[in-house]
């Protein structure tokens, strides 16, 4: 593994955040300066620098109450990469089953002098609560249906990587809107800089009330395929769904799957994104999951990086 220094410029007067808790708090010039420093990040991946130690002597904690691949992971690899240490929590075999607080177990956490929360929760609002018990830094890696401010940063990250820009571009977030923490965030970070957002999903998904953030909205896919620069395909989240929105699987892909026959409707240099996990055959179809247009491994990839850019501006300059 190489260890080598890397050039990161300092952090700009501008930048005052303690946490991370959402896009919707954070200005367009900041959203920005995290994609310029995870694209430094990226670039030192892809050169083989594996080991950047800016944040050598920090403690992490990983306090996920949700089950997680990518991101739990990311954030493990960001951390390290960056020369900090990290603590996997695990709520199953905690005290938390005693009938601890979510909060209490956090300041008990950070009484052993870490740095950093890393936190995933199913109810929204569990990370701003947090922010405000805590002196550590807080970064929310979902809060329920609310925000996953990460997963916007890098799929606005792999946009801005495909077209050289974000302003000007259409962008269709399709599927589970009403469940989805990953659409809420990419809204208000595609928004602040200056991309036309266009949310589409079943009726009973997709609420006109999305107009109120700025937004579009459609319940035909098909409608709007000719249009967009970006699809960004999201999972139907069963698990936060009281009654099935639709009657069934095999419905809901006749109409929204993006396969091969949809692909040859839409622009040539079509991006297609999914946050993942992706269920083939649903929401994308094999050959256009896997095909040239599809950027989801990429978006993997930069996960790492704007993990690295997240926790080195939160934790480097941290008294």
């Amino acid at each position: 593994m190489t260890e080598v220094p890397v050039d990161l410029g300092p952090v700009p007067p501008f930048w005052k955040q303690r946490h991370l808790l959402g896009l919707e708090e954070l200005s367009a010039e900041e959203i920005t300066l995290i994609l310029d420093k995870a694209e430094i990040f990226r670039r030192a991946m892809e050169a083989g620098h594996r080991r950047i130690p800016v944040l050598a002597g920090k403690t992490c904690v990983n306090l996920f109450f949700e089950n997680s691949t990518r991101t739990r992971t990311s954030f493990s690899l960001a951390a390290r990469r960056l020369g900090a240490d990290v603590v996997d929590f695990s709520a199953a075999t905690s005290s938390l089953s005693k009938g601890e607080t979510v909060v209490d177990t956090a300041k008990n956490l950070e009484a052993m002098q870490i740095d950093a929360v890393i936190v995933r929760h199913r109810t929204p609002g569990t990370p701003h609560l947090l922010a405000q018990n805590l002196r550590s830094a807080v970064i929310n890696a979902g809060d329920g249906p609310h925000e996953h401010p990460t997963q916007g940063l890098l799929d606005i990250l792999t946009i801005r990587q495909r077209f050289g820009r974000v302003a000007g571009l259409t962008v269709a977030l399709v599927g589970d809107i009403q469940h989805s923490r990953t659409a809420r965030s990419n809204i208000w970070g595609l928004k602040k800089l200056g991309a036309r957002v266009i949310v589409c999903g079943p009726s009973t998904l997709v609420s006109p009330l999305w107009e109120q953030l700025g937004v579009e909205y459609s319940y035909k896919l098909d409608d709007i395929l000719d249009r967009v620069d970006v699809l960004n395909l999201l999972r139907i989240q069963f698990e936060r769904q009281a009654t099935r929105p639709f009657p069934s699987v095999r419905e809901y892909a006749l109409l929204y799957a993006m396969d091969r026959r949809r692909l040859a409707r839409t622009k040539p240099n079509i991006l297609i994104l999914a946050p993942g996990p992706i269920n083939r055959g649903v929401e994308v179809t094999a050959e256009v999951a896997d095909g040239p247009q599809s950027a989801i491994l990429d978006q993997v990839t930069n996960g790492v990086a704007v993990r690295m850019a997240v926790l080195w501006l939160l934790l480097a300059v941290r008294n």
